[in-house]
């Protein structure tokens, strides 16, 4: 065998397109779990920061901004750069940012360092994400859809155990800690290592036929593209705001509302997330048996009736009512990102960079936005105000219908 050629056996396949390339996907996914688990431990050392260097709740805003700043208003950019300019060698690259990231903050004794270390950590994040979404795409065949929702859970699952793994060491062995963990940087960087040899051979060959098959067949009319792309902004704001009301605030909400304990009010927490993970693995194959803006339509607006109840419903129904919206809004984002990179094609950069960055802002923002809202009011408010956001869900009318141009 060629030694240019030479990689994982699993991440070796045939250049038709029609191929689903199941180990390259699973070895993304994978690395999109550590990926956004090391990602999640820069809030874990938040209360240590505060009391060693003796930070105001100001400067500690000012870090995570130094890390939204580098982790989502890059992503577009690098996307866009490496729709000109493929470099498969960035995905391994990109892992040395997050190793540095992590090996500053865990050393850092001034601030000015920390934010350093945060925007690292943050440079990390926007280098990997649109380019491995592209490589889900280049691997995925036909199964656009399912590529994006594995590729997709492995992230979920990385933030669910990232809390996990501060709790467990981080909290008890302090901000030094934080070193052990630039380890999983480096077994990701091996892992993307192989990807990128795939990547480089076969990969683009997969995509460039996709993206000229796709243009031939949407033949959109001048705007409608671009109008598309407004629409699904519009409805990645609905979804990652409300998002932020139950990842951000919900166990205040509970221990609040119904003087629940800690412990019960983290069980629920991890109910929706877990129904999170489920949702996003199926909305994607959903997508593509049944057409991604019907998926759409139904993954945003869908979740309307629930979200109206559930400032009124009682302890008992609030579980099962945060798992259906969990379900359901889950759902929308492979859809919507699959959606989006077939309005344009030839451009799965700098779309997957602006959709990824775009929803890490919005989340962030609305965190931040609905804890104004809770301290100038009532936690019970957030969740009135946010019970409408799905309404939003009606702007999936004006998409375009992709499958009767085709």
């Amino acid at each position: 065998m060629d030694a240019r050629n030479t990689s994982m056996a699993t991440l070796q396949s045939p250049a038709d397109r029609d191929t689903t390339v199941f180990g390259v996907i699973l070895a993304i996914s994978f690395c999109h779990l550590l990926n956004d688990m090391m990602q999640s431990l820069l809030p874990a050392i938040y209360p240590d920061l505060k009391a060693n260097f003796g930070l105001s709740f100001g400067q500690i805003g000012l870090v995570t901004l130094a890390y939204q700043i580098t982790a989502s208003l890059l992503q577009p950019l690098i996307g866009l750069y490496a729709d000109k300019r493929p470099t498969p060698l960035a995905l391994p690259g990109g892992t040395l940012f997050s190793l540095a990231g992590l090996a500053v903050l865990s050393v850092a004794h001034t601030y000015p360092v920390l934010l350093a270390g945060a925007c690292l950590l943050g440079v990390g994040s926007s280098v990997f994400h649109p380019e491995s979404s592209r490589v889900a795409r280049m691997a995925a065949g036909g199964r656009h859809g399912l590529a994006q929702s594995l590729f997709q859970v492995g992230g979920n699952a990385g933030q669910a155990l990232g809390p996990l793994a501060a709790a467990l060491i981080v909290v008890r062995f302090g901000q030094s800690s934080l070193a052990a963990f630039a380890l999983m940087a480096l077994l990701s960087g091996a892992v993307l290592w192989n990807v990128a040899a795939w990547y480089r051979h076969h990969g683009l060959a997969r995509l460039r036929e996709g993206a000229k098959l796709r243009a031939v067949e949407l033949s959109l009319p001048k705007g409608v593209a671009g109008k598309g792309v407004a629409i699904l902004l519009a409805l990645i704001f609905s979804k990652y705001v409300y998002m932020a009301s139950l990842t951000s605030y919900f166990t205040f909400y509970l221990i609040h509302r119904f003087q629940v304990s800690v412990e019960t009010a983290q069980l629920h927490l991890f109910a929706f997330l877990t129904a999170v993970a489920v949702g996003t693995v199926a909305g994607g194959p959903l997508g593509d048996r049944f057409g991604r803006k019907h998926v759409i339509w139904f993954s945003i607006l869908g979740a309307l009736p629930f979200t109206l109840l559930l400032p009124f419903a009682s302890l008992f129904w609030t579980a099962p009512l945060t798992v259906a919206i969990g379900l359901i809004l889950a759902s929308a984002f492979p859809a919507i990102v699959v959606f989006a990179q077939e309005l344009v094609p030839g451009k799965v950069g700098m779309i997957s960079g602006l959709f990824f960055g775009f929803s890490f802002g919005m989340g962030g923002i609305g965190a931040a936005a609905l804890g104004w809202l809770a301290d100038a009011t009532s936690i019970e408010t957030v969740y009135r105000v946010c019970a409408y956001l799905p309404a939003i869900g009606l702007l999936a009318a004006f998409l375009p219908d992709l499958q009767k141009r085709r």
